[in-house]
């Protein structure tokens, strides 16, 4: 996908460190991300586009909505992601003005005024780093508890790995964060009331330019500035103080750590109260009249340098909430949950059975396509400029990818393994060079579910053997998946049934093709949670269903929603069904 990050600052935030970590991440897994604020210190993947979100006159405003919708058109941005009051203003208004989903993370406490209630400027879906923040938008700017989700800090955990303790003669403490508004007050009393700087070796270590009321302090502290390689800094330091991220840091390395923010102080952080740190933020969250005790602050940091050695399971809980794949995995979900949402659209898979070639070869159920019409279907699919993909290709480039910036995604299904697959089916996939994915039987040489049906049975067609399966995986067009022994109503099995059905058909298909199998097929699109708990242990990355599962296709990897093509369906039938929101009408419907 192609993502805008958008911020608004004149010094380096935790925001902007959030960002471009996550950017980086997402660039990585394919994504193309790009940047836009007033500044952008932090090392970072991607272009940067120069605009001066603090300046918020009326005019300047719409001037920002203007270049806005210029970048997102000019490179074809498919979502933006805000990170800031003053740029998600301007974000909501261009987004809107030409239905380009928004997402912003809200990574502070928000003013609360009646303006702000009227015009959110929150964008389709609000992220808030933690709890409280979460908390207050509900109780003061009331938000719809459906439209938050709380993703916390990414912080890549293999760049603040576990450090030995420093043996310093003078204890060094490391404070880290900004120098101005509330955090630097807090900072100035730190070390003007708490902090005997002649018994420790203080460094502060922030991007801001150094306030003038701090140089009085400059012959007795180690002003740092703004250091690039955090993890070498915080390994020296005997004791970090910070919030936010800083904090989060400092535990990944095991460090003493006193969390103390914009709001309130939590101490000397231990597994005892690291849940209502994480909560808060690590200090930086809370109501807006409590104060900060610093005598208790003082104590807290004589306790913390008096345990120099954090238990393990504090670096595990933290790594457990913030470890950057997680945050990245939850951030992408919600991109394209929030993109297919918008715009209604998803890549279509459409289920296909038997494939005839004359009206002697069709059966009583409506489960055959007549190859002539196959063929046009396959005409207009090209025509459509539909890229044809299967659940391998997924795997391999993320299930994100099905919405990449001008690529047009489509899946073919067979279900169940008829030889007509073979003999007509592979000609055509060579002709078109088209992919397809088929779900095969494999306890059965013939459709006998469908044969011995006392209520409606119907002609006996042969499925593939051993060989046409190996000559089709061979031809590179075809991907297989599971489908059962059987064919039988998973629902309607015990739990060892299912297990016997959906075990043994993996592992002969697997031997027959020599490689492991990407995805199952319910039978009849039946299943139960038990059925998808079985896909899911028995090694399937992906599972479908038939008209069941979540309209966007990532919501539930173990219910797929497809789309069922009938022996009616001619090409507008088709043209009908993937053109791209079809099974958002359906639902509607």
């Amino acid at each position: 996908m192609n993502i805008l990050m958008a911020l608004s600052q004149l010094e380096i935030t935790g925001a902007e460190v959030y960002a471009t970590t996550i950017g980086d991440r997402l660039t990585e897994l394919g994504h193309n991300v790009s940047y836009v604020s007033d500044t952008l210190t932090m090392p970072h993947q991607g272009q940067f586009f120069g605009l001066r979100f603090n300046k918020r006159s009326l005019f300047r405003r719409f001037w920002h909505v203007g270049r806005l919708i210029y970048l997102i058109k000019k490179h074809k941005i498919q979502l933006v992601h805000a990170h800031s009051r003053a740029s998600s203003w301007s974000c909501q208004v261009a987004c809107k003005l030409i239905g380009v989903p928004l997402i912003t993370t809200v990574h502070g406490r928000q003013p609360v005024h009646k303006s702000r209630k009227l015009f959110r400027a929150m964008g389709d879906r609000t992220v808030a780093v933690c709890e409280a923040i979460a908390e207050q938008l509900i109780r003061e700017l009331e938000f719809e508890e459906s439209q938050l989700q709380v993703i916390r800090n990414g912080v890549d955990a293999s760049a603040f790995t576990p450090q030995p303790t420093p043996r310093n003669s003078k204890p060094i403490i490391s404070i880290v964060g900004r120098l101005t508004g509330p955090k630097g007050e807090v900072c100035y009393r730190l070390l003007d009331e708490v902090l005997d700087l002649d018994r420790y070796q203080v460094q502060i270590i922030s991007g801001s330019t150094l306030p003038d009321r701090f140089k009085s302090f400059l012959d007795r502290i180690d002003f740092a500035g703004h250091v690039s390689d955090i993890p070498s800094a915080l390994a020296k330091a005997d004791l970090v103080i910070g919030a936010g991220r800083v904090a989060i840091e400092a535990l990944l390395m095991e460090r003493p750590t006193v969390a103390i923010g914009e709001a309130f102080a939590i101490g000397h952080l231990t597994l005892d109260n690291i849940q209502q740190a994480m909560t808060s933020n690590f200090g930086d969250i809370g109501p807006k009249d409590l104060q900060i005790d610093f005598q208790a602050i003082k104590r807290d940091v004589e306790n913390a340098l008096a345990s120099p050695v954090n238990p393990p399971k504090l670096r595990e809980t933290v790594l457990t909430e913030y470890e950057l794949e997680e945050v990245t995995r939850k951030l992408e979900y919600l991109y394209q949950s929030t993109y297919v949402r918008k715009h209604k659209r998803e890549m279509p898979i459409i289920m296909y059975h038997r494939v005839t070639k004359d009206a002697s070869e069709r059966g009583v159920h409506g489960t055959w396509v007549d190859l002539k019409m196959l063929e046009k279907h396959f005409k207009l699919i090209k025509k459509m400029g539909f890229e044809t993909i299967t659940f391998e290709d997924l795997k391999r480039d993320g299930m994100a990818s099905r919405l990449a910036p001008g690529r047009r995604s489509i899946m073919l299904t067979f279900d169940d393994g008829f030889a007509d697959n073979y003999h007509y089916l592979l000609p055509l996939l060579k002709k078109y060079n088209f992919k397809a994915v088929i779900y095969a039987v494999t306890g059965e040489v013939f459709n006998r579910w469908d044969v011995e049906n006392p209520d409606n049975p119907e002609k006996r067609f042969e499925l593939m053997t051993r060989e046409q399966v190996k000559e089709m995986d061979a031809s590179g067009l075809v991907e297989f998946g599971g489908h059962t022994q059987s064919h039988p109503r998973l629902s309607q099995l015990t739990e060892e049934e299912q297990i016997y059905e959906i075990e043994t058909n993996k592992k002969i298909l697997e031997q027959w093709i020599g490689k492991p199998l990407n995805s199952f097929a319910y039978p009849y699109g039946d299943l139960d949670r038990s059925s998808k708990l079985q896909a899911q242990k028995w090694g399937y990355p992906y599972a479908v269903a038939t008209n069941s599962g979540p309209l966007p296709l990532h919501e539930d990897l173990y219910q797929i929603r497809r789309i069922a093509i009938f022996p009616r369906t001619n090409t507008f039938g088709l043209w009908r069904k993937i053109h791209g929101n079809y099974t958002f009408r359906k639902e509607k419907c």
